[in-house]
């Protein structure tokens, strides 16, 4: 397999390979590790993870858009930490489908008290699913009782971040939280390591994404990677393309029908026949009666 076409630096770690070579790699869990403790702010501190076998979790094979990547920590604490490369229909229903299998794979025969360790679902987007703002882009969702605002299961999180939204500059970067979105959202075209990023587990992030560091045998298995990675984006910004022209002439239409009713019933309130309407508008005289 040839490489020609990888000229950037680093890894993109919205790819399969770049995603697993990052975070899904034992010899490469201090940086999961990082990210974790990053990302719950200090709430939980993960020491260590151990790596799980994501075919437990009955990921399906033609759903390309994720990848996964599954752990629990010294504590038994399940993580499923997926990059979500491509906005879904129902991305929430497929993200609460998968929540149930570290959950049920607690169960244990024989006499059990249903005492459950947590369960974090950890969504990093490549996506935005709240148009509505344009900033907020760190979500964490938990079981909360509507009546006291207060929440009810704290062992059960769902936590989204919209990649688009985050703008920072690496001179606004301040905790390490900002640092690995950062990261996140512009390996792959960064040219050398900001000067923020100056500490020990970037080191080992810097050293493990550097391309130029690939065997023969990754390098293959990357570019492969990169070319499914840049063939389906390509796909998804063509559907979108074509979804906006189908909505734009939809709504041509819907204000064409608009305008041949508003034409209908002004010419009705004239005393103009059914039949004249009918031929004048296009509309069924049915329609015409109806109005």
């Amino acid at each position: 397999m040839g490489t020609e076409g990888i000229q950037d630096k680093y890894v993109n770690p919205y790819t399969g390979f770049g995603f697993k070579l990052l975070f899904g790699t034992a010899m490469n869990k201090e940086l999961l590790i990082s990210f974790l403790n990053a990302l719950l702010f200090g709430e939980e501190t993960v020491k260590d993870v151990t790596y799980m076998n994501t075919e437990h979790l009955g990921t399906q094979e033609y759903d390309r858009r994720a990848i996964f990547v599954y752990c629990e920590n010294e504590k038994g604490e399940k993580f499923l930490v997926e990059m979500q490369r491509g906005e879904q229909q129902f991305f929430k229903d497929r993200s609460l489908y998968y929540s149930t299998f570290p959950i049920r794979e607690q169960g244990k025969r024989g006499p059990w008290d249903y005492e459950l360790k947590a369960v974090y679902v950890i969504g990093i987007l490549n996506f935005s699913f709240d148009d509505t703002d344009n900033e907020h882009f760190h979500h964490e969702v938990k079981l909360v009782d509507l009546h006291t605002h207060k929440v009810f299961y704290d062992k059960l999180a769902f936590i989204y971040l919209e990649m688009p939204k985050f703008s920072k500059r690496e001179d606004e970067l301040e905790t390490m939280f900002d640092k690995w979105l950062f990261v996140l959202r512009n390996l792959s075209s960064l040219f050398e390591r900001p000067r923020a990023l100056q500490n020990r587990v970037f080191d080992r992030l810097f050293e493990t994404a550097e391309i130029a560091r690939f065997s023969r045998k990754e390098l293959s298995e990357y570019w492969e990677s990169l070319k499914n990675f840049r063939d389906w984006y390509s796909v998804m910004k063509t559907q979108l393309k074509k979804g906006r022209e189908e909505g734009r002439e939809e709504g041509r239409e819907e204000g064409r029908e608009e305008e041949r009713m508003r034409n209908a019933r002004n010419l009705k309130e004239l005393g103009v026949s059914s039949e004249i309407i009918a031929q004048a508008t296009g509309l069924s005289e049915e329609e015409i009666k109806a109005l």
